[in-house]
C-alpha cells in the first residue's frame, strides 16, 4: 500500500479542494489518510503541531504582522508615502512610480503582501484616481507593488523557508558531486532579499513609465524640488528610521529577525504615542485583532503542511521526483525553467505560505542536484510566489486593490498582466544570475 501513498496524499489533497475545503482541511485530511494507511499512530500528528508552531524563529510572525498593522495606525506608512511622492517628482506616472516606492518602504518593516497593498492603496489609489489615472489602473500598480512586501527584508515567507528548509541536508549524491554547500539561516536569507526586491521594483518602475507615456499620465510636479524633499523627510524621519532600525539590527548582529519583529513594535509604539501623538487605543485594540486572526489562520496552515511535508520526506517522494526530472534533463536552466513555471502556476492557486511549506521538501533536493545555493533557492521560490499575490484566481492583492479602489476585480486583472509579464522576466534574470542573491551576503560575510 505504501506505492501508493503519494496517491493517497496528492489526490486527497487535489480531492478535498476541489469539495471547497479549506487548504487547513485539505492537507491535514490527505496527510491523516496517509497516517491510517501506513498504521501510525494519529496522536503523531499533534506532536507535529506542537513541534512546527514551538519554534524560535516563527515566534517573528505574528510580531511583524502587528507591527505592520501599528505602523499603519501611527502614521508612519502615511510619512513613507509622502516621501515616495517626492522621490517620483516629475517622473512620467510618476504617482504610479510613487506607489512602488512606497510598497518598497512599507515592505521594509511589514513584510506581507495584503498588508503592504492595503496600507500603501489607501493612500495612492484615490490619490491617482484625483489625477485621472485610470482607475482600474490605479488598483493594478498598487496590487502589483504589494507583492515587494514579502521580498524586501523583514519577510515573513522567509522566515517560513528557512524554518521549513533549516533541517533539510544535501543528498549524499550532490555532496559528492559538487562538494559542500552553503550555510542557509533567516537572517542570511533577509540580507540576500534586498538586491533582489530593488532589482523586482526596477522592473515594475520601467512597466509603469511606458504604460504612463503611452497614456499621458504626467509627474507630480515640473522638476524636483529640494525644499519639499527636505520638509518630506523632516516629516517622516522617523518613519525612515524604522527600517533602517529594524534591518540594520539584524545586519550588524545586534538582534536576530525574531527580536528585530519586538524591537519593531516598540519602536512603532514609542513613535505614535509619544512623537507623532497618532495611536489611539482603538486602533491598538483593532491591530491586536487583525494579527490573532492572520497568526491563527497561518500557524493552522503550517502545522498541517508540515505534516503533509514531514509524510513526503519520510517516504523519499521528493528525492523520487528529483530523481524523475533529472533524467529528463540536468541542464540547470532548464530545470529553473520548468520550477518557476510550476511555482508561477502554483502560486495562481495555493496562498504562498502554505506553497512554500509544502514545496520546500520537493524542490530543495532536486535544486541541490544541480548545485544550486540554497538561499539562492530561497529568493527565487519566494519572488516567483509573490507574482502570485497578483494573478487570478486566488490573487490576494487583486481582491484588497479592488476593495479599496471600488473597481472590478476583471477589470483590474487585464491592466496588472503587463506587470505579470515584467516581473517573470525578471524572476528568470534573478534564477540565472546568482550573485544578484549571494553578492550582498557574501559582501557581509555570510
Amino acid at each position: 500500500m505504501d506505492m501508493y501513498l503519494p496517491e493517497i496524499l496528492f489526490g486527497g489533497f487535489m480531492l478535498l479542494l476541489l469539495l471547497g475545503a479549506p487548504i487547513t482541511v485539505a492537507l491535514g485530511g490527505a496527510a491523516m489518510g496517509a497516517y491510517m494507511v501506513l498504521d501510525k499512530d494519529p496522536i503523531a500528528l499533534v506532536q507535529i503541531a506542537f513541534n512546527s508552531v514551538s519554534s524560535f524563529p516563527l515566534m517573528a510572525l505574528p510580531a511583524f504582522v502587528l507591527a505592520g498593522a501599528l505602523m499603519e495606525a501611527a502614521g508612519i506608512s502615511r510619512r513613507l508615502v509622502d516621501i515616495a511622492e517626492t522621490l517620483a517628482g516629475p517622473i512620467t506616472g510618476g504617482l504610479g512610480a510613487a506607489t512602488v516606492l512606497a510598497c518598497l518602504f512599507f515592505g521594509a518593516i511589514s513584510g506581507s503582501g495584503p498588508a503592504t497593498t492595503a496600507a500603501v492603496g489607501m493612500l495612492m489609489i484615490p490619490a491617482m484616481t484625483k489625477r485621472n489615472y485610470d482607475r482600474a489602473y490605479a488598483s493594478a500598480v498598487t496590487a502589483a507593488s504589494g507583492g515587494l512586501g514579502i521580498i524586501i527584508p523583514p519577510s515573513i515567507p522567509m522566515v517560513i523557508f528557512g524554518i521549513a528548509a533549516l533541517g533539510m541536508e544535501p543528498p549524499p549524491e550532490a555532496v559528492e558531486k559538487f562538494g559542500s554547500f552553503a550555510s542557509l539561516s533567516i537572517p542570511k536569507l533577509f540580507v540576500a532579499g534586498v538586491i533582489p526586491g530593488l532589482v523586482m521594483a526596477s522592473g515594475l518602475l520601467l512597466m509603469n513609465y511606458f504604460i504612463s507615456k503611452k497614456r499621458g499620465y504626467r509627474g507630480l510636479s515640473e522638476n524636483w524640488s529640494g525644499s519639499d524633499l527636505r520638509a518630506a523627510l523632516r516629516r517622516g524621519i522617523w518613519s525612515i528610521l524604522a527600517p533602517a532600525i529594524i534591518l540594520g539590527g539584524i545586519y550588524a548582529g545586534i538582534f536576530t529577525p525574531t527580536e528585530s519583529a519586538i524591537v519593531a513594535i516598540f519602536y512603532t509604539l514609542v513613535v505614535g504615542l509619544f512623537v507623532h501623538r497618532e495611536l489611539r487605543w482603538s486602533a491598538i485594540k483593532t491591530a491586536l485583532r487583525t494579527t490573532t486572526w492572520i497568526t491563527g489562520r497561518v500557524l493552522l496552515i503550517l502545522f498541517t503542511a508540515t505534516a503533509f511535508g514531514r509524510l513526503l520526506v519520510e517516504q523519499r517522494i521528493p528525492g523520487d521526483i528529483a530523481e524523475a526530472l533529472l533524467t529528463m534533463t540536468s541542464n540547470p536552466y532548464i530545470i529553473w525553467a520548468m520550477v518557476i513555471t510550476f511555482l508561477l502556476f502554483v502560486g495562481m492557486f495555493m496562498e504562498t505560505l502554505a506553497a512554500i511549506l509544502i514545496l520546500v521538501p520537493v524542490l530543495l533536493p532536486v535544486m541541490y542536484m544541480t548545485g544550486a545555493d540554497p538561499t539562492h533557492v530561497g529568493i527565487v521560490v519566494i519572488c516567483t510566489l509573490s507574482i502570485g499575490f497578483m494573478t487570478p484566481p486566488l490573487g490576494e492583492n487583486i481582491f484588497v486593490a479592488s476593495g479599496i479602489g471600488g473597481e472590478t476585480v476583471e477589470k483590474i486583472i487585464v491592466k496588472v498582466l503587463p506587470f505579470v509579464a515584467i516581473e517573470a522576466v525578471v524572476v528568470f534574470l534573478i534564477a540565472y544570475v546568482p550573485q544578484i542573491s549571494l553578492w550582498l551576503p557574501s559582501l557581509v560575510g555570510y
